[in-house]
């Protein structure tokens, strides 16, 4: 299937491991120019490396930027004018106590998983209005629905990516740009990895144990049964990129294994 993404620039936040870099992945190998972005030259480079020696025609530059201010996108901006698919999935997430968390640990949350993408998405609608065409798509959470007890102020973020999603999509209505919030499930990906493997030391199980007891107790609703694969995400995320979604718009698309149970 040909999703008609050779010649289109791609941005992907947070791209150097995990759910970022799988997506990063699929979008060069669909002939997108693909721009990835870390925290740190030595990760940009290393991630750069990994997708041309996989694909050795990958059209794929790299972007440094810290997006714990308004200057990672700042820098971005800077250095990549235009985009014509912009993937907001930089994010960071931490386990606390409700009661524990300060209000730093709100603002930095938010500042990170949220501000990034509006301060990115409000810069390059510009130029694919200009264009009449564009693509906008945020790496949210079944989190967003389902609200985890264990850190409420990641999941409040991941519930307004989902909000941000839809206004930026009723904006834009009848124009040719799509903008969609993707509810990833548990995922195994860098972060998600080294959890369950601290968990594991911490409790002295194995990680298969830690991993069957989280679906078990934390995510009993799952259909899957395990943690999905980065590529299982990045799949529906390159769909939704591309030419032939142009009728998905304003959506929150589910890639959860089924934890969320609402049918609708």
């Amino acid at each position: 299937m040909d999703l008609k993404l050779k010649g289109k620039t791609a941005l992907v936040t947070g791209s150097t491991a995990g759910i970022g870099f799988a997506i990063a992945k699929s979008l060069a190998d669909e002939g997108a120019r693909v721009y990835v972005n870390g925290r740190t030259q030595h990760r940009v480079d290393a991630a750069i490396l990994s997708l041309r020696s996989n694909n050795r025609s990958a059209e794929v530059e790299g972007i440094v930027a810290d997006f714990s201010s308004a200057d990672g996108a700042e820098r971005v901006i800077s250095t990549l004018p235009l985009v014509d698919v912009l993937v907001n999935n930089v994010g960071i997430f931490e386990p606390k106590p409700f009661a524990e968390i300060p209000d730093t640990d709100w603002y930095r949350l938010f500042e990170v998983n949220v501000m990034s993408g509006v301060r990115l998405s409000r810069h390059y609608l510009a130029g694919m209005l200009k264009k009449n065409w564009g693509r906008i798509l945020f790496i949210s959470s079944e989190s967003a629905v389902q609200i985890p007890a264990e850190m409420v102020h990641y999941g409040m973020t991941k519930t307004a990516q989902v909000a941000v999603a839809r206004g930026i999509a009723e904006s834009v209505a009848g124009t040719g740009i799509t903008v969609n919030s993707i509810l990833a499930g548990p995922t195994e990906s860098e972060g998600v990895g080294g959890f369950v493997e601290a968990l594991a030391k911490q409790q002295n199980k194995s990680k298969e144990q830690v991993a069957k007891e989280f679906f078990e107790h934390a995510r009993p609703s799952s259909l899957l049964k395990r943690f999905a694969c980065v590529e299982e995400v990045a799949a529906m995320v390159t769909y939704l990129a591309g030419e032939l979604s142009s009728a998905t718009n304003g959506a929150a698309l589910r890639v959860d294994g089924g934890v969320v149970r609402a049918i609708l």
